[in-house]
C-alpha cells in the first residue's frame, strides 16, 4: 500500500456576516479550475502556513502552531478576498490595497505590518475545526478552520483573479443547494462544515457551539453502511451529517 504524503499545515477562515431576518451569509471563493488541489471547487479563503507565518507567530508568543495557523488564515484572506481581520488599527482602503499587493509580491505579513505601523490581534478568530485526511496519491493538508465575524464598515471583498476566479456571499444552505443542483461543487470537508454551519443562527451562535465542541483532529475513514462503502467522520463533533457514499465524495 502506498503511504500517504506528509501533511501540509494549512488554515482557512470562515467569515460570517449576520443578516437581519435571514440566515447568516458565509464568504465563499471559487478556485481556478487549473489548481491542482480542489480545482474549480467552492472553498473558504485560506491556504498553507508559510515560513513567514511561523516567524511572526514566534515573535507573538502563545501556542506556535495555532498562532501560525491564525496568521496564515488572516494573511490568506487578505490575499484572496481583500478583507483584513485582526489588523489594528483597521487599515484604510489604500493601506489594505498596499498590504495585499505586497503579499502578492512575496513580502511577509510581518514586514508589511511594520511598514504600515499596524499590529496583529488574532483574538477575533475562533478555532472551529481541524481536518487531516489520510489518502495516497494526492496532497494532504492538515487544515485548521477558524470563524470570524464580518467587520463593520469593511470594504466589500474582491477576487484576486489568480488562484480564485469568483467570490460571493451566501448562506451555507444556499451553497449546498447550488452543489446539489450541479451548479457548483465542494470537497468532502467543505460540505461537512457547510452542513454544520447551516445549523447556526448567527456568528455568536456559531462561536458558542464551537466552544462547546473543542476541535479534535478529524481524519475521515471508510466504512460500509448497509453494504455501501461510505466516507465517515466521528458523530460527536456537532456535524449533522457524518457520512457520504464513497463513490460521490469529492476528496480534492
Amino acid at each position: 500500500m502506498t503511504a500517504p504524503q506528509p501533511a501540509i499545515p494549512a488554515a482557512t477562515l470562515v467569515l460570517i456576516r449576520d443578516r437581519p431576518g435571514a440566515a447568516p451569509a458565509i464568504l465563499m471563493v471559487e478556485r481556478a479550475k487549473a489548481m491542482v488541489f480542489a480545482g474549480g471547487a467552492l472553498v473558504f479563503p485560506g491556504g498553507r502556513v508559510d515560513p513567514g507565518d511561523h516567524a511572526l507567530a514566534a515573535a507573538m508568543g502563545g501556542d506556535p502552531e495555532d498562532m501560525a495557523a491564525r496568521i496564515a488564515a488572516i494573511r490568506e484572506t487578505i490575499e484572496e478576498a481583500g478583507v483584513a481581520i485582526g489588523l489594528t488599527p483597521a487599515p484604510d482602503p489604500a493601506t489594505l490595497a498596499a498590504i495585499r499587493a505586497g503579499l502578492h509580491d512575496g513580502e511577509t505579513l510581518g514586514a508589511l505590518l511594520v511598514a504600515h505601523c499596524l499590529s496583529l490581534d488574532p483574538s477575533p478568530l475562533t478555532w472551529f475545526a481541524r481536518w487531516l485526511p489520510q489518502h495516497a496519491h494526492m496532497r494532504i493538508f492538515d487544515t485548521r478552520f477558524y470563524l470570524a465575524a464580518w467587520p463593520d464598515g469593511a470594504p466589500e471583498p474582491s477576487v484576486d483573479d489568480t488562484e480564485n476566479v469568483r467570490l460571493f456571499w451566501a448562506s451555507p444552505a444556499e451553497v449546498l443547494a447550488e452543489c446539489d443542483a450541479g451548479r457548483a461543487h465542494v470537497i468532502f470537508p467543505t460540505r461537512r462544515n457547510l452542513e454544520r454551519l447551516a445549523q447556526y443562527a448567527s456568528h455568536a451562535d456559531a462561536v458558542t457551539r464551537a466552544l462547546a465542541h473543542p476541535p479534535r483532529t478529524i481524519t475521515p475513514f471508510a466504512e460500509d453502511r448497509d453494504g455501501v462503502p461510505h466516507l465517515c467522520i466521528p458523530d460527536d463533533l456537532d456535524y449533522p451529517v457524518t457520512s457520504e457514499p464513497l463513490t460521490g465524495a469529492m476528496r480534492g
